[in-house]
């Protein structure tokens, strides 16, 4: 076999994993446009509606932990059909919430199952494709994400005003059906294929494993604690600031949201690739300093096409940074623990930085509801501090993930 070529079982997996994290983003996003309606349901304002988003972050490294450590001992395949599964029928549950404290409940047991997608569906794929393949497909799976966001956005232009926010979740059950590609077409990790027993931790080994990796589990926290604001603080209120600064209705905030994700994705794919020529770290470094330069005109304009062009090119830097996470994540974890410790130390830093949208509501709200200051300090701020802590990282670009 060619190593520039996939085969279809190879394609099957990435297209699994990019699935995955789509669906997973696309119930998440649609959290993020539905705070307003959520607030005005209970009765209530948009910082206490976004404890939702918090506790869903927070929950998420949990699930990272728990459901990584069954993917490394069982299997990455079994695990990631019942990763689905759950977090499918809580982001229908969701729809059904009586009161904030049920929808508050309901969203933490929804952060715990999506947090084991990511590491799971990432280790699936990095250990089944040729090793210089990683930086493109690395940004492939990342844009999942993006099209997750991208698809909640269409799915709150053309259908909120028909549903409301509960009938929009109870969509959320439609990414159980993933689980009948994965069963039918998906192979099993060629590493657990040929794992010998004694390589299978329990989960006290496991913890073990990763005291001995300390230092570069802190490394990746505090990195992933600053891909967190970076991605979360330039997103998550973004809907709520065109609606309550710009006072823009559903249809302009949706079609907003759909051209800052295209944006997005053509990042991932842009700097997923340009990570195989210039290292996932210098990737990471010029996707930052590309989103600073356009924090301006994405927090300053005033007119939608402006706005709609600012979106686009912010997000292809930020999201262009995350392109490379992935692959260096894969690169850098051990390899006994390569399902649980790229998730487990992506969530936590999705835990630190899990109070992102209700700080960054307080300071807008502090400010006479200028969310435009509140987006554009976090993303600077974050942008500088990952570029200083990235340009002294390690990285292992191409090492071999057996």
């Amino acid at each position: 076999m060619s190593a520039d070529r996939l085969t279809p079982a190879q394609t099957r997996a990435i297209l699994a994993a990019w699935l995955g994290w789509a669906l997973d983003a696309f119930d998440f996003f649609l959290m993020v446009f539905a705070l307003k309606a959520i607030s005005e349901t209970f009765h209530t304002d948009i910082k206490a509606a976004s404890e939702a988003l918090f506790l869903t972050l927070a929950a998420r490294p949990v699930g990272a932990l728990v459901f990584g450590w069954l993917a490394d001992r069982y299997g990455r395949r079994p695990v990631l059909m019942a990763v689905v599964v759950l977090f499918s029928g809580f982001s229908f549950a969701t729809g059904f919430a009586r009161s904030l404290p049920e929808l508050l409940m309901i969203r933490a047991a929804f952060g715990f199952a999506m947090g084991g997608e990511w590491g799971i569906g990432v280790s699936l794929v990095m250990e089944t494709i040729p090793a210089r393949l990683r930086g493109w497909v690395s940004g492939l799976l990342q844009s999942g994400y993006s099209m997750g966001y991208l698809l909640a956005a269409l799915a709150f232009w053309l259908l909120f005003d028909r549903l409301g926010w509960r009938g929009l979740f109870m969509l959320g059950a439609l990414p159980a059906l993933l689980v009948a590609l994965i069963r039918m077409g998906v192979d099993e990790s060629p590493v657990i294929l040929h794992r010998a027993a004694a390589d299978r931790l329990t989960i006290a080994e496991t913890l073990r494993e990763i005291g001995r990796h300390w230092k570069m589990a802190l490394y990746l926290v505090i990195l992933m604690t600053g891909m967190n604001f970076l991605s979360h603080g330039t997103q998550d209120l973004y809907p709520t600031f065109l609606q309550k600064q710009h006072h823009f209705d559903t249809v302009m905030t949706g079609r907003i949201a759909l051209v800052m994700n295209v944006g997005a994705i053509a990042g991932t794919f842009a700097f997923g690739l340009l990570s195989e020529r210039l290292g996932r770290r210098r990737a990471l470094v010029s996707a930052a300093i590309w989103a600073i330069l356009m924090v301006p005109l994405w927090t300053l304009a005033a007119s939608p096409f402006w706005l709609a062009a600012g979106a686009f090119l912010v997000q292809a830097g930020v999201q262009g940074a995350w392109a490379v996470i992935p692959a260096h994540l894969s690169e850098l974890s051990p390899g006994k623990i390569r399902a649980m410790f790229p998730g487990f130390v992506y969530q936590l830093g999705n835990l630190i930085a899990s109070r992102n949208a209700v700080i960054q509501s307080g300071i807008a709200e502090a400010h006479h509801d200028n969310y435009a200051l509140a987006l554009g300090s976090v993303c600077v701020a974050t942008a500088l501090g990952l570029i200083a802590w990235v340009s002294f990282g390690p990285e292992r670009r191409g090492v071999a993930l057996d």
